[in-house]
């Protein structure tokens, strides 16, 4: 088993063996077995990005409240996405820049740039994007992450191409911009569906066409944007 690093944060009582817990409990279980993905989770404190209020739900098996509305994905949720970019150690060792679209409170930003990746993410809500801004400067890997306020279903143009490209909103359709933007042979994660339900797919760009992968389900806030659910 991965050794976590001590709480390197004095962010309330919760430590490294809270971390472990959630691996051991929450993701090996469940099929995670990605060696990056799981070291992340064993050393990102998921206490930076959640409100006071939750400081001690943290590591629960479960989504949790942030402002706006919004939410802070379930730590199995946030894994199964991430493992199913398929990022290398090559890949990794490289930088490779991710796409996240919904940056959220920024802890899914935050695993990525922890596993050595550079993440462009977009956040619809400025006071969102701000709150995930000032959580990601509580970790030192957090300036591998660059936050824009926009449009996400727009994707981020000026950043392409990417690759990978995770979508952490429900989406009615894969928006086209975002496949334009992806490097073939990579990976675009999103969750479709209706406002209640989704299916969470992994989206496989080929050189003149794409390849839908099914999995779990889920239940995600909406994705609201040009290409995506009218506010």
């Amino acid at each position: 088993m991965i050794k976590p690093i001590d709480n390197f944060i004095d962010y309330g009582a919760l430590s490294a063996d809270d971390r472990k817990a959630m691996v051991e409990t929450q993701l090996v279980p469940r099929g995670i077995k990605d060696p990056n993905v799981l070291d992340a989770f064993m050393n990102v404190p998921r206490e930076c990005f959640v409100i006071e209020e939750y400081l001690k739900s943290a590591y629960d098996d479960c989504p949790l409240p942030i402002i706006e509305n919004q939410t802070i994905s379930q730590p199995y949720m946030v894994a199964v996405m991430t493992e199913l970019l398929e990022l290398s150690d090559e890949d990794l060792s490289a930088g490779v820049k991710i796409l996240e679209i919904g940056t959220g409170a920024g802890y899914q930003a935050a695993i990525l740039a922890h596993m050595g990746c550079r993440v462009a993410s977009v956040e619809r809500i400025p006071k969102v994007a701000d709150f995930a801004v000032i959580n990601l400067k509580k970790v030192p890997y957090g300036q591998r992450v660059e936050v824009y306020v926009g449009d996400g279903t727009e994707g981020w143009p000026e950043e392409a191409p990417f690759d990978g490209i995770i979508v952490t909103a429900a989406s009615p359709k894969i928006p086209t911009a975002l496949l334009q933007q992806l490097k073939v042979g990579r990976k675009l994660v999103i969750p479709c569906g209706n406002l209640m339900v989704q299916q969470l797919l992994q989206v496989v760009k080929l050189p003149n066409d794409i390849r839908i992968n099914r999995h779990t389900g889920c239940r995600f806030v909406p994705l609201i944007g040009k290409d995506g659910f009218q506010e």
